[in-house]
């Protein structure tokens, strides 16, 4: 059978497949060119194709030894199967939701995107650049066509996202219906030109972007929201939950083992779900003593929505306290890290087309060519639903040590395949991020105890989800019953709660994956540390879980014990 060496020219051809397949991602996350005056190929021709492609490349794998390269070899095939078994699925069949219409944008999850807020990602340096995006705005309208084709499958199939999600699109779109085409954020490349664009050329680009904005972008827009009020929300349901489709239960069960990258059932991680709030629900106990309040928990969760100390009265003080919070962490890394990343990052606020939406904050990460830093998106957004006892967990997971760090190590590793450096794994990275938050401690950062009791409404936060997603999909649980068990377990806000819950709706499984994680990297950390004894160092520990980049958790478990059986040894 063919060795190595036809492994590793299969990935290498496969790396560059995926990049030509997927033109934004690549010109956004890679820094790379080529395809910039692209949109996805988002029509069903084009994603039977690359279906009917994920099987060839099965049967190719099908045909080199495994054992020349047993790592690369499993993670590269675990990848095409689930891709595989994915559009089996018929989930290319839900191609938009309120978490992200147009579904290439980087930060549509778990944020509201759009098209449009493509533009300023992009590099714009010389008169090609500008050439290439009037292209794609010249295309844009095929590519939304391939959109609206896909749902017009999905309502003959009766794969509908619900009432719930599909309603939150319209008003998404109509912010994006601007009277003149220079107000549209498609246009924003043209407002400011670089020093290597001559001056002779910027009129005519200009000029150019208006018309396509005008006779192209603006009525596809208007095509788009027409097709979702007329078409799409009267097929939607009004009861949520996988269960009610074609394949329902089956497609949620492989969900639960895409995003946790485990066996587990939905019943298991239900009942999972179910013991670990109960845990939490006494710690929380624990700490709310140590603050001195002596009334009931849920008369606690009550004072932390509403207290006015908890909150800021101004965006600016919400985001320049996150920033002070990064300040005061980076220092503090090498503690517990052997190993830190080189790219920067920022902190900002949520963009305010997508902040009604979107949650408190989340990540995007910089682009690999070094040309976009990562950035921590905060969310300013109902200042009254953002405390300040949810501030220290939440700069963990999303920025150091948490996506930032592990995002950026994966990305700058050597001697592994790009499909390894710039993969994701959700119950790893999320699991990861997770994980991050409980190190607070460690780094002395929970010495107040609200802001150890955010932590653990966090973590809370995360076994709520192993019961509500699994709820919504497998037990007809209707979303104010989810949103109600929420904010039973949770002091997070009523408004916050239903963002979430809409999510789960939305995207159903993904929510599973941190928790899990979570659990997976703590086990595999207490192991270490029972049988290591005092040879246990916490920083090589961290090495040997982030320095072979995002990987499926049973496949970094083999990992762990490898790690531990070689220090135990020397």
């Amino acid at each position: 059978m063919p060795h190595a060496d036809e492994l590793h020219a299969l990935m290498q051809r496969e790396w560059q497949y995926q990049l030509e397949r997927s033109p934004v991602y690549t010109s956004l996350m890679m820094g790379d060119r080529r395809w910039n005056d692209r949109w996805d190929d988002r029509s069903l021709a084009g994603m039977e194709a690359d279906h009917r492609h994920n099987v060839e490349v099965l049967e190719q794998l099908g045909r080199i030894e495994r054992g020349a390269d047993p790592l690369n070899y499993d993670l590269l095939r675990r990848d095409y199967e689930t891709w595989r078994d994915e559009y089996a699925c018929r989930l290319h069949l839900l191609p938009t939701s309120h978490l992200g219409w147009l579904p290439e944008y980087p930060r549509q999850f778990p944020a509201v995107a759009t098209a449009s807020q493509l533009a300023p990602e992009l590099r714009f340096e010389t008169s090609s650049d500008y050439e290439e995006w009037i292209l794609r705005l010249e295309r844009f309208r095929g590519y939304v066509d391939q959109i609206v084709d896909g749902m017009r499958e999905g309502v003959r199939e009766g794969v509908v996202h619900p009432r719930a999600v599909v309603d939150r699109i319209p008003p998404q779109i109509e912010k994006q219906l601007v009277t003149e085409a220079r107000e549209s954020d498609f246009y924003l490349p043209f407002t400011r030109f670089p020093v290597g664009v001559r001056e002779g050329d910027r009129s005519r680009l200009a000029a150019a972007a208006e018309r396509s904005i005008a006779n192209g972008v603006l009525p596809a827009l208007h095509h788009f929201l027409e097709f979702v009020v007329r078409e799409y929300i009267p097929a939607a349901p009004e009861a949520v939950g996988f269960w009610q489709y074609p394949r329902g239960e089956e497609t949620y069960a492989f969900l639960a083992r895409k995003y946790t990258t485990t066996t587990l059932t939905p019943n298991e991680i239900h009942e999972l779900g179910l013991s670990e709030v109960e845990r939490l629900r006494t710690e929380m106990e624990s700490v709310k003593a140590k603050a001195g309040f002596s009334g009931s928990l849920p008369a606690f969760f009550d004072f932390l929505r509403n207290d006015a100390r908890f909150y800021f009265k101004t965006g600016d003080e919400l985001v320049a306290h996150y920033r002070n919070l990064a300040k005061r962490i980076d220092p503090l890394l090498v503690k517990l890290f052997k190993t830190l990343q080189r790219q920067p990052y920022g902190v900002e606020p949520t963009p305010e087309a997508m902040a009604p939406n979107a949650t408190t904050g989340f990540y995007v990460h910089g682009a690999s060519d070094g040309s976009r830093p990562g950035v921590f998106l905060v969310n300013p957004y109902k200042l009254e639903t953002r405390p300040r006892w949810q501030m220290v967990p939440l700069t963990l997971h999303e920025a150091v040590p948490g996506h930032h760090l592990q995002v950026s190590l994966a990305a700058e590793l050597e001697g592994i395949p790009d499909f390894r450096r710039y993969g994701r794994q959700v119950a790893y990275s999320e699991g990861w991020a997770l994980y991050c938050e409980t190190l607070g401690d460690e780094l002395g950062l929970y010495d107040d105890p609200y802001d150890k009791f955010g932590q653990l409404s966090f973590d809370m936060w995360r076994a709520i989800r192993l019961v509500v997603d699994t709820g919504l999909h497998t037990k007809q649980w209707s979303r104010r019953r989810a949103i109600d068990y929420s904010l039973e377990n949770s002091p997070q806000a009523e408004y916050e709660v239903a963002n979430e819950v809409d999510r789960y709706i939305a995207q159903p499984g993904q929510a599973l994956a941190y928790k899990v994680g979570q659990l997976k990297i703590r086990e595999l950390r207490r192991r270490a540390e029972r049988t290591l004894g005092d040879r246990f160092d916490v920083r090589e520990f961290h090495d040997a879980v982030l320095l072979g980049g995002p990987m499926p958790l049973d496949i970094l478990e083999r990992r762990i014990v490898a790690w531990i059986q070689e220090a135990g040894h020397d």
